[in-house]
């Protein structure tokens, strides 16, 4: 099986309008970032890929035990000055019982809790936003932008 069978995209996001991504479950998550931060500013995609893929990491290995029957789907926009990324899974969802300090990035977790603990509190460090539904199998992540960029601000005009 191709990577062109194991992927479905849906573009362009623009406005109010929201793209799609889904994938087999698989680790190898390279075009898959790629395509979700083609239009992020340069300055924020380090930042940003280290937490989608946090995300899309948790979603396929977690969620979906890399079952590559199961999909990750994300759904992604630019809505008022905001990039959102709405993150699904197939699995069984869970609870983030783990609390993180914003303001302390040194912080350090136990053994037993830093695979678990130190990816929730990647994605409190990077995102303003992050909120699980109520079963754990949908995750959103908000990034709030200083300025809007040009090409979006032209398009709502």
């Amino acid at each position: 099986m191709g990577f062109s069978e194991v992927i479905t995209i849906s573009f362009r996001p623009v406005g109010r309008n929201w793209g799609t991504i889904s994938f087999a479950s698989t680790l190898y998550l390279c075009p898959i970032l790629d395509l979700l931060l083609t239009d992020i500013p340069k300055k924020l995609q380090a930042e940003l890929r280290l937490g989608l893929q946090e995300a899309l990491v948790n979603a396929a290995k977690h969620g979906n035990n890399l079952d590559p029957g199961k999909k990750v789907v994300v759904r992604f926009s630019l809505v008022d000055n905001q990039y959102w990324w709405i993150i699904s899974d197939q699995g069984n969802g869970f609870s983030p019982d783990i609390e993180c300090d914003r303001e302390s990035s040194d912080q350090l977790l136990p053994p037993e809790e830093s695979e678990h603990g130190r990816g929730l509190c990647i994605l409190h460090h990077i995102f303003d936003q992050v909120e699980w539904n109520k079963t754990g199998t949908e995750l959103r992540l908000c990034k709030q932008l200083e300025t809007r960029p040009r090409l979006f601000a032209k398009a709502l005009h």
